[in-house]
């Protein structure tokens, strides 16, 4: 059985070989660009892998694996629109190189090559799995309108958040699960149970972000600890800890989310302690935990070797290993 990081260097090998038109250069440049920036690519990996775990040919699933990526890059390419947002993993972002226009166009063009690479697997599995990666794109952007959504209301429940989550982030890891265990010829119940494993541990991983950013250590998270809060981000210990206050520490939480000129670090410090306060991180480590367990629920029930399961399972362990 390939190993997840070859399947990685595989799958960036195989990004660089990706080849565009070069008229007009302003349409095609940027996706170029954006695919350079690099990445984890584990969703297309994840892809292979599935392919690989049921017996399959990891080469015939790197097109509908590279589609994956080519659709993922898309979205972020416009997400970072929607967020004028100035730098993509330290580089700066389409839109700021060139300019918004340039980035919806390349964006739509992104998405339509996405598509092309998709169309490139067997015939008889092409409608099964185009209609999985609808399926998908349709989720992605509705999780991205939920979230826009949420930042302008105040009345967000913690059902309506695990839901945007599970539809931005978890459905592509999940899609990319089922398309390649059909690849690899899994029959339609197992490539159901992956795709089951691949969501709720995808909701799993971003309850975990949830926490870290909180929680986390900033020298191993690679990001600002307290980021969520100095930015009054929806998150599920935000949520939560909304739910759970009254009186006074339901003040003092308003003061500080209307506050429009704070200190950052006194922000976080007051924020976190009333978290603490509420015992919230306790109730997104129970949610987090819940999750992964229904995904671990549904590989046990997946019809493959022990060790092809365990590896599974590990690989779930060092994405929910907690860094704090």
């Amino acid at each position: 059985m390939k190993k997840l990081k070859d399947l990685q260097q595989l799958i960036s090998e195989a990004v660089n070989k990706l080849a565009f038109p070069e008229y007009p250069a302003e349409l095609y440049e940027p996706i170029s660009y954006i695919l350079s920036l690099g990445g984890k690519r584990i969703r297309p990996a994840l892809l292979l892998l599935a392919c690989d775990l049921f017996g399959g040919d990891v080469e015939d699933a790197i097109s509908p694996a590279l589609a994956i990526e080519v659709f993922h890059n898309f979205t972020l390419m416009h997400d970072d629109i929607m967020d004028n947002a100035p730098l993509r993993r330290g580089n700066a972002t389409v839109h700021k190189r060139w300019n918004s226009n340039v980035g919806i166009l390349s964006g739509d063009v992104m998405l339509v090559e996405g598509y092309k690479l998709m169309m490139q697997v067997e015939e008889r599995l092409l409608r099964t799995v185009l209609n999985i990666f609808n399926e998908t794109a349709v989720g992605v952007c509705e999780g991205q309108q939920l979230d826009m959504e949420f930042e302008q209301r105040n009345d967000v429940n913690i059902d309506e958040y695990l839901n945007m989550i599970r539809l931005k982030t978890a459905v592509v890891l999940g899609g990319a699960l089922k398309i390649g265990a059909l690849i690899g010829g899994a029959d339609d119940k197992d490539a159901e149970l992956l795709r089951s494993f691949g969501e709720h541990l995808g909701v799993a991983f971003q309850l975990q972000d949830d926490i870290l950013d909180v929680y986390g250590d900033p020298d191993k998270f690679g990001k600002q600890v307290g980021g969520d809060i100095i930015s009054n981000k929806k998150t599920y210990l935000l949520i939560k800890a909304l739910e759970l206050s009254d009186g006074q520490l339901t003040k003092k939480l308003s003061d500080w989310l209307a506050l429009e000129q704070f200190d950052n670090t006194e922000k976080v410090t007051a924020v976190t302690a009333i978290y603490n306060t509420l015992e919230v991180r306790q109730h997104a480590e129970n949610t987090m935990q819940a999750y992964a367990d229904k995904a671990f629920e549904a590989l046990e029930a997946i019809n493959l070797p022990e060790s092809h399961k365990q590896y599974l399972r590990d690989f779930a362990d060092g994405l929910l290993v907690r860094e704090n």
